[in-house]
């Protein structure tokens, strides 16, 4: 993924982009410097390794959350697949991390929807106030709510194809510097190539029509099966049936995916005003 944060110079910008054009002292030679980020790399990596250690396939997207939060200046990670209407929350490091994932998939809106959208890097350094604050005011408020004051999303994939976001959320405001963004970048790669090898339908036995990640994502196929229920039950297309569960969701301070387990298991209707 390029390796910017979506900062475009637009006025009102309180703060500036992070510095991610070189390594970490600016005063090392051009050779010293890609020796030192080297140094950091192989660093990185041997606490990645030790993080996903015997771990099954399943297993390592959530182990590599929990890597994220030893390595970088944060308190949770979440994982979001790209999907159309709105995200798929995978894996989390800690329940908080979910609930802020949660409120993007529920929200539509926030970092990670627009880092998903764009393939690069966003990086929402503070949500307390400033443009950050202004761009997602209703994500900024629920986030600061629940004790995160920073969100940085990074794609998953490559150049051509992101398929979701590595989602890294921080207490306090502050930028990730240039080492740090490296090394948000280099776990969302080992993510990226955790998410492939994770074993189809087929490979668990569980029949060859099943899809991949199909048991990792039971919530929101809950959430697909209550908008074709709103859709009959209000006679409205399916961009206007999940508005109408995203506003409900957000009306009773709620999650979508709660709302759509009401619906499908018929203790909620949508019924035409």
């Amino acid at each position: 993924m390029r390796p910017r944060d979506d900062r475009d110079g637009a006025p009102g910008d309180d703060h500036g982009p992070c510095d991610r054009s070189g390594g970490g002292d600016p005063r090392l030679s051009g050779h010293d410097a890609a020796q030192e980020q080297q140094g950091e790399r192989g660093e990185a990596a041997h606490v990645i390794a030790e993080g996903v250690r015997g771990a099954q396939p399943v297993e390592i997207p959530g182990r590599l959350c929990r890597v994220a939060v030893k390595l970088l200046p944060v308190i949770g990670a979440s994982v979001s697949l790209r999907s159309d209407g709105m995200p798929v929350q995978l894996v989390s490091s800690s329940n908080q991390a979910a609930h802020l994932s949660e409120i993007q998939a529920t929200l539509g809106d926030g970092p990670c929807v627009h880092a998903a959208g764009i393939g690069s890097p966003v990086l929402a350094s503070d949500l307390t106030s400033g443009r950050d604050a202004r761009r997602w005011p209703v994500f900024a408020q629920q986030a600061t709510e629940a004790g995160v004051q920073a969100v940085y999303s990074v794609p998953l994939g490559n150049d051509a194809v992101c398929v979701g976001t590595l989602d890294l959320y921080r207490a306090t405001p502050g930028e990730l510097d240039a080492r740090d963004l490296r090394t948000a970048q280099l776990v969302a790669s080992f993510m990226t190539v955790a998410l492939m090898a994770l074993p189809r339908g087929e490979e668990n036995g569980q029949g060859g029509t099943e899809p991949w990640l199909s048991g990792l994502t039971a919530d929101h196929d809950e959430v697909y099966q209550a908008i074709g229920m709103i859709m009959v039950q209000l006679g409205v297309g399916s961009d206007e049936a999940l508005a109408r569960l995203r506003g409900d969701a957000f009306a009773h301070n709620r999650t979508a995916a709660e709302v759509a387990r009401e619906v499908v298991s018929h203790r909620k209707r949508f019924d035409r005003d």
